[in-house]
């Protein structure tokens, strides 16, 4: 794993960090979703929360996920990190197809293949950095766990933090070892569910830039946002409305600047 080169100044606005790596090759597409369809019981009626969802996301591709409350936003998310299974439709990753896979097994592939980082950091409050981070590599019965959570910590800025509990650090170095311990088994996706939701602008503004070096290296990122000017950061948006995709391409705010200059 390579170093992140960390940021010594104020970070610029979400909306002016642009990746600067080229154009994703075409091909099947580590994540390819094809009308996916989960449903709901509420009050006696269906919802559809995810309505013939069909998406593909490239190899290190950097992409916002977006929508409003009850747009289908987080159903998917449940369904592309694995956490739940589409009612029909099918989900590849890396061409295996994971739609029907029973819950041991998407375990499996949770811990293998998908690192996740969550708005409420999700860290045990008794556990130091390392010991954090060296969870998904314990799970996974690994060796050199312990060394491996500290070159993931050093990684995201934290070597001097290595047995800071959570409590002794804060909200962005939180975040940071959210991150440590979602790169640390080098998954092929990482996943992040609103990762600035809980920072001051500053830290915020610190984790985009860390995972826009991240993106860099070639990872394949996705960020579950409601937040336009996160948007804005990723070169690719999917929009979510009513559950459906409304609009996959260039982040709206990106594009309503192009139009104003």
């Amino acid at each position: 794993m390579r170093p992140v080169e960390l940021m010594t100044q104020t970070a610029p606005a979400p909306a002016r960090l642009k990746s600067r790596v080229g154009a994703v090759a075409a091909g099947p597409g580590l994540i390819r979703t094809h009308n996916v369809v989960k449903r709901y019981v509420v009050g006696g009626a269906e919802v559809r929360a995810l309505d013939g969802v069909s998406v593909t996301i490239h190899e290190g591709e950097l992409v916002a996920i977006t929508g409003s409350s009850g747009s289908g936003k987080s159903t998917l998310m449940n369904i592309l990190g694995c956490l739940d299974s589409p009612d029909s439709g099918d989900y590849f990753i890396a061409g295996e197809d994971v739609s029907k896979l029973k819950s041991d097994q998407l375990a499996r592939i949770r811990n293998r293949r998908i690192g996740f980082v969550f708005q409420s950091f999700n860290l045990l409050p008794r556990l130091s950095s390392v010991e954090n981070v060296e969870l998904p590599l314990l799970y996974a019965g690994r060796h050199h766990a312990a060394a491996k959570a500290r070159e993931a910590l050093e990684i995201v800025g934290l070597g001097d933090r290595l047995d800071h509990e959570p409590n002794q650090l804060s909200g962005g170095q939180r975040q940071r070892v959210a991150i440590a311990r979602a790169i640390v088994t080098d998954p092929a996706i990482i996943l992040a569910d609103e990762p600035t939701g809980n920072l001051d602008s500053r830290s915020g503004d610190e984790i985009l830039k860390l995972f826009e070096t991240l993106h860099q290296q070639g990872r394949t990122i996705l960020i579950v946002t409601h937040d336009p000017d996160i948007a804005a950061f990723c070169p690719r948006e999917i929009n979510m409305r009513d559950g459906k995709v409304l609009r996959d391409g260039v982040p709206a705010a990106s594009f309503a600047a192009k139009i104003g200059d």
